[in-house]
């Protein structure tokens, strides 16, 4: 009888392991497939917000610059004055904002509150536009162009940075103007402000003619 008994016991032991064992292995199932289902959730997630965001940079586009746009940072109108135009896009900030010049438009880009937001900026490429006015075919985008400073063509309220798409378009236009060739990255504040004090000099040598 205790033989039996015990074969018993055993028997109901095996059944519950078992059992177990068979709601361990469903478990891990389960959990398997939450596992895959979370990847491809977060896969489709990321591939979406990818999209939209190259969805959203096609929308931050350069747009015609109109005969009544104000500057952004001036408030004077646009197409009033000869020179290269800028644009930009900026977080925080809803909408493209318009400049009446290269120079305008780098004076809000160095401005510690603004130059980590800058998204999308265009200029003119004066190799293919006229300087006096500027066709709105023709811009390009800001980050990869040349700039030269220091040449003797006007812009809006005196010096201003010519833009290019090349460096050879940049180097002629120094060959024939005068002037160096600065890339994005290259601009800053205190450059900036030595153009003005380049425009001060050249009204003052004209004054003392």
């Amino acid at each position: 009888m205790v033989g039996v008994a015990c074969n018993s016991g055993d028997g109901d032991f095996q059944s519950q392991g078992a059992v177990m064992l068979k709601n361990f292995v469903n478990v891990r199932r389960v959990k398997s497939f939450l596992g895959s289902a979370f990847l491809l959730l977060s896969f489709g997630l990321l591939q979406g917000c990818g999209e939209d965001s190259e969805k959203t940079a096609m929308v931050r586009q350069a747009i015609a610059i109109e005969s009544s746009d104000e500057c952004h940072l001036c408030g004077m109108i646009i197409t009033n004055f000869p020179g290269p135009k800028g644009q930009l896009y900026s977080r925080g900030i809803s909408g493209n904002m318009r400049f009446c010049s290269t120079r305008d438009m780098f004076a809000f880009i160095v401005d510690p509150e603004n130059k980590h937001n800058i998204q999308e900026a265009f200029v003119h490429d004066m190799a293919v536009t006229p300087w006096d006015h500027p066709d709105n075919e023709a811009f390009i985008d800001a980050k990869k162009a040349f700039y030269v400073i220091g040449h003797g063509k006007k812009g809006a309220m005196g010096p201003t940075l010519a833009s290019f798409s090349t460096q050879a378009d940049a180097d002629a236009f120094v060959s024939s103007e005068g002037g160096s060739v600065y890339r994005f990255e290259q601009i800053t504040l205190e450059l900036l402000i030595s153009m003005n004090h380049m425009s001060t000099e050249s009204h003052g040598a004209s004054a003392h003619e």
